[in-house]
Parts: structure tokens; sequence; C-alpha cells
């Protein structure tokens, strides 16, 4: 079988998840294994397509390799899709898969936005291989690729891959009117607007511009489409120590002095590949400056999506992903849908009492999972990433449980009461009873507290 490779990682052929692929091409070599460096060669492609052509068109199957960068696939890889769209890739029929590495920080995101647009142009999806950075240095890692790798292969003489999803009605936004207001009027605050607009973005103006009007408090619009970026994160950890990124275009500055120094942040997009677009992935994974530091906690957040969001539900759950790992209370995503006005109208009033109140929510799944995969990292790595290891020391991110000997030692203590048929049966319902005692004292007190206020 041919098998092209396409290497989404900016690092080239240092790419940690590379060394997987080339690892399966030395252990299988009945097979033949070419590799297309997407992701450190995005410029030339933007310039010049054919070669990406050329090597796609000869492939039988494509085998996307690429790290984990925010909750997808590094942006160079993303404008790799939009530029398979856009030149009419011949992949339709053809199979494909995926390997990626990582510390399994929303991996599954990743690995269904690829098979989405995967999907979109007509291939045959195989489940893919979602790694540690570190297993192929272990034998159980390389068992794992090997499985993975013949389990592929059977999978494509089988003829079995995911099935396509249902053919989707053409999307019709629904009209956004002008609110009334004034938006160049003074107001209190400042509520910055974060977008990717271009000019043929009319619908996505309108919504801006409806939020900008009816929110009560000042709004600064930033259009990443009008920033200097020099190119995506390279992933050089270069500003591990020190918080400084290696390009000198100076966004590590701006986004901490311009973008971050708001009151709240409304993220403004177009729903493109499945996903925020190209230009926003482009902005997410240049925020590695700050490494894995929550440095907006319990700034609010909102979204206006133009588009058929509801049917996008790993869309969904990035969005809120961000929400929940950043600890930023969201506001709502207002939507083109069905009535965009008073969504819209209602996000900027949440967001706005969110603001008055100080309103703070407590992590889901998604939010402690995910700060639990960054919490053993950094302090892992503390040495290399010395800015996350102190903000995680200073924020008490370092909740380790194994620390907490004294529940540790009562629990033992229960478990050995539960043990005895004896004991148990005398105890009847009072361990019922004594786990919900501190509760019932809340409880009690909420009482107190009422007659107070």
């Amino acid at each position: 079988m041919k098998i092209l490779v396409v290497n989404g990682s900016p690092k080239g052929d240092y790419s940690i998840t590379l060394q997987t692929a080339l690892y399966l091409k030395n252990r299988y070599p009945e097979h033949s294994f070419a590799v297309l460096n997407a992701g450190q060669r995005i410029k030339a492609l933007e310039k010049d397509f054919s070669p990406a052509l050329e090597a796609i068109a000869d492939a039988e199957l494509l085998l996307f390799a690429y790290p984990v960068y925010t909750f997808i696939a590094p942006y160079q890889l993303h404008r790799f899709v939009e530029l398979m769209k856009e030149h009419n890739a011949p992949v339709s029929g053809k199979c494909m898969s995926q390997i990626s590495t990582s510390k399994h920080f929303y991996d599954v995101t990743a690995h269904r936005y690829v098979q989405e647009n995967a999907q979109d142009m007509g291939m045959r999806v195989l489940r893919g291989l979602s790694a540690d950075m570190d297993d192929l240095l272990t034998e159980k890692g390389q068992q794992e690729a090997e499985l993975f790798f013949e389990h592929l292969v059977w999978s494509v003489e089988q003829g079995y891959c995911e099935p396509a999803p249902a053919v989707r009605a053409a999307f019709v936004p629904q009209t956004v009117e002008t609110a009334a207001g004034d938006t160049a009027a003074e107001k209190p605050g400042d509520v910055v607007v974060v977008t990717d607009l271009l000019p043929e973005d009319k619908q996505l103006a309108a919504m801006i511009g409806r939020f900008c009007s009816v929110m009560p408090r000042k709004t600064r619009i930033i259009n990443l489409r009008e920033y200097p970026f020099k190119g995506g994160c390279l992933g050089c950890f270069n500003c591990a120590t020190d918080g400084k990124c290696i390009y000198q275009d100076g966004f590590d500055t701006y986004l901490r002095e311009v973008v971050q120094s708001g009151e709240a942040i409304v993220y403004a997009f177009t729903i493109r590949d499945h996903s925020m677009g190209a230009q926003f992935k482009l902005y997410d994974d240049r925020q590695f400056c700050n490494g894995h530091r929550t440095v907006t906690v319990g700034m609010p957040v909102g979204y206006l999506v133009s588009g058929a969001y509801r049917e996008e539900s790993n869309l969904q759950t990035i969005l809120e992903g961000r929400a929940q790992v950043g600890q930023n209370p969201l506001a709502g995503i207002a939507t083109d849908e069905t009535d965009p006005n008073t969504a819209i109208d209602q996000m900027a009033a949440t967001l706005e009492r969110m603001l008055n109140t100080h309103y703070h929510q407590p992590k889901n799944f998604l939010g402690v999972g995910g700060m639990k995969i960054f919490r053993d990292l950094i302090y892992q790595m503390q040495g290399m990433m010395k800015a996350d290891h102190r903000f995680y020391k200073q924020h008490g991110e370092y909740d380790f449980p194994q620390k907490k000997k004294g529940l540790i030692m009562k629990m033992y203590l229960v478990g050995a009461l539960l043990s005895s048929p004896t004991i148990k049966a005398k105890m009847g319902n009072k361990m019922n009873e004594g786990m919900i005692g501190p509760y019932r004292k809340v409880v009690d007190a909420a009482a107190g507290k009422k007659e107070q206020a």
C-alpha cells in the first residue's frame, strides 16, 4: 500500500509524532511510506500547492501525523486542510487515518476535527492512534503502534470505515437587525471583541454591530486579520522560561497588554471547516507564550457564532472546554440559526450581570480533567517550564490527592469498619447520618444567613 504521511507538525523532521510513522515504516517495509512536511512547508505550499497535490494523487492512504495544539491540530495543519479544499485535492474515495501525540489534553476533539474535514472531502475514515508523546520510547507504546497499524491495514483490506455523515441542508442565516443605541456613545468598562472578520463576512459584522450597540459597556474590536503575525507557533519552547515568543512580531506583548487587559472577551467568528477557522487557530496557538497558565481566570467570555452551530457537536465541546479550562464564566453562545437578535441581546445582558456580580462558575469534567493533565505535566517538567511552575505553585494548582494523608487514613478506618459484618450491622444508618451531618449544618446555617440579610 502507498501511504502518504501528512506531517502537520511545524517542526518537520524533528517532529516527535513523525517518529511513530517512521517506526512503522521500518517495521513494515512491504508498504511504501512517503512523508509530506505540510506543517513546516505551509508558507511554500500557500504559494504553490502542486507538490502536495502530486503526493496526494500518488497515495492510497493518507496518514495525518501531528501534535495536539490547543484542543485541535496545529494552525499549520488547519491551513493545509483549507488548501486541500481550495485546490480540490484528489482524495475522494481514498482511505485516511491519523496519529497524534500529546498528553491527551483534548486529543479527542483534535481527532474529530481531522475526521470531519476528511469526510467533507469524501475520504474513507479509519480510526486513528492517540499516543502519549513518550509512548514510542516504551515497549508497550511500540506494541500499541504496531497493533494500530496492523488493524489499520486489515480495516483497509476489509473496506471498513467510519460512515459518512448525512448530507446537511444548506445553512440559511437569520436576519440580524440593527439595535437601537449608539455604539459610539461614551460608556464605562472595556469589553474586547476578538474576531477574524473578512470583508465578505456581512452577517458576522452585523452580529458584532448589534452586540456592541446593546452591550452596556464600551467595546473594542480586534480583527485578527489585521495583525501582522509572522507565523504560527513552532512548538520550540523558547517561551517556556520567561514567556517571550521567539517571533519578533510583538504578539506576546500585544496579547497581554491589549487583548487580555479588558474586563471580558467576546469571540466572534463564522464556522469554517468545523472550527473557528485557521486564523483563530493561529491566534490560539500563539497564546502558548502564556504556556499552560490560566492568566484570565474569572474573566467572562462570550461567543458570536455565524453558522450551523447546533450541528457541530465537536466545536461545542471545544468552546465549552476553552471556558472550563481557562476558568472563564461562559456568558453564552449567540448564533444566527433561529433568533439571533434575542440571542445576542441575552448574551450581552448575561455578560453585564456576570461583570457586575463577579459571577464564578465551578469547573465541570472538561475543566477539572483538563487541569489535572496540565498539573501533572507541569510538575514533571518544572525544570524547563519555569514560568508555568511558578504560576501553578502560586495558584494552588498542585492539589495532589496523595498529599491528603489525613483523609487517606480516615478512609482506611472507614474501610476497616465496613469490612466487619458485625460492626456494619450495628452501625445501621449511622454512617449515612455521619456523612450528611456536615452538610446539614451548612443547610441549617443558610436560614440564619437569610435572616441576617
